[in-house]
């Protein structure tokens, strides 16, 4: 590893920190070295805050020594007036004399624009530093911008012959196929993403709450689909610890506790919802059932990651888990006696 990659890697390391609070924003990771020693580093704050440009550098405790070091960010910095002033400027201001970014913002109102303005100032920029894993880091505000819709994470899990449930159910509750600890990592997913998304039948199964109860972090917001309004607001996902939203065919707003959008249904569903998405500046969002609604992602070819958990329980009937044909790449890992796939979409 370079010395650059090397503080690269650090800005990534600080970017994670920030990652739920940021968005709509993405979460940036900034360092500044001097003399190969860091001496400020900052991550994006709580969206409306400060970004991990200014947090740096106001991090650092003798400020004559930033005209003799180098930032490393692992996003362009901006360059237009947001909820703050631009963090280009305040590195001209600073005379920070080097700057290295690990990859430019596509951001139109940026795009070029902050390393632009940072080399008409005389600064001197590098590009491209663990650019691959820097635009992974930042992927839900890449596809928001890019793409115009959220970063779509698929989500299930299965038995080991091949099913995400039974076919009956004696209670209104799920039927756990996955391990706690699988369990407990889906609750930290919820809490790294903007919302959670499930279908009519999902909710009238398993009653979810659909919120981070097994992590610490913040509750995504709900979003489910009820074509018909079959759901009453005896059902957990109506309830007011998190913002939820019904896509729906009815004009009708039953619930007092839920927001309602109303899109045609004889006509394609999954775009629509990710237009609701975008509108709403959503950039991230799980599917995490049922079957018809995860596949209905599939076949529209709307999604980025899948990440699957199969289990060693058999069940030997049941509801048969989704299928994804193609993908471009799969890795596995174990969470305890569970198998985790995580595949990524072409």
């Amino acid at each position: 590893m370079t010395t650059h990659e090397k503080y690269m890697d650090r800005c990534l390391q600080l970017a994670r920190i920030g990652l739920a609070a940021a968005m709509p924003n993405p979460s940036v990771g900034a360092v500044i070295v001097y003399k190969d020693t860091i001496i400020g580093e900052g991550f994006t704050s709580a969206y409306g805050g400060a970004h991990a440009e200014v947090n740096a550098i106001n991090s650092v405790e003798d400020q004559e020594l930033l005209q003799q070091s180098t930032l490393y960010v692992s996003l362009e910095p901006c360059s237009h007036h947001g909820k703050t002033p631009p963090c280009s400027d305040l590195i001209i201001t600073k005379k920070i004399p080097r700057v290295v970014i690990g990859c430019i913002d596509t951001f139109a109102e940026v795009s070029g624009k902050g390393i632009k303005k940072l080399q008409d100032h005389g600064i001197e920029v590098t590009l491209g530093v663990l650019e691959e894993q820097c635009r992974e880091s930042h992927k839900r505000f890449f596809a928001y911008h890019e793409k115009k819709r959220p970063y779509v994470i698929l989500k299930w899990a299965a038995s080991a012959d091949g099913f995400i449930a039974p076919l009956h159910k004696e209670e209104l509750k799920p039927v756990w196929i996955s391990n706690i600890y699988s369990r407990q990592l889906t609750h930290k997913w919820r809490s790294e993403e903007q919302a959670i998304l499930v279908g009519t039948q999902t909710i009238i199964d398993d009653n979810p709450s659909l919120t981070v109860r097994s992590w610490k972090g913040r509750n995504p917001i709900r979003m489910y689909i009820d074509r018909d309004l079959k759901i009453s607001s005896a059902y957990a996902i109506t309830d007011d610890f998190a913002s939820t939203i019904c896509i729906t065919a009815q004009s009708e707003t039953p619930i007092d506790t839920v927001s309602y959008e109303k899109i045609d249904f004889e006509t394609a569903v999954i775009p629509q919802i990710m237009d609701i998405c975008y509108k709403r500046q959503i950039q991230s969002i799980i599917i995490e059932g049922g079957l018809q609604t995860l596949q209905a992602f599939i076949q529209a070819n709307i999604w980025d990651e899948a990440r699957i958990f199969e289990s060693n329980i058999v069940l030997n009937n049941g509801i048969k888990a989704p299928l994804i044909r193609t993908y471009k790449s799969r890795t596995v890992e174990s969470v305890a006696e569970d198998r985790l796939l995580l595949l990524k979409n072409n």
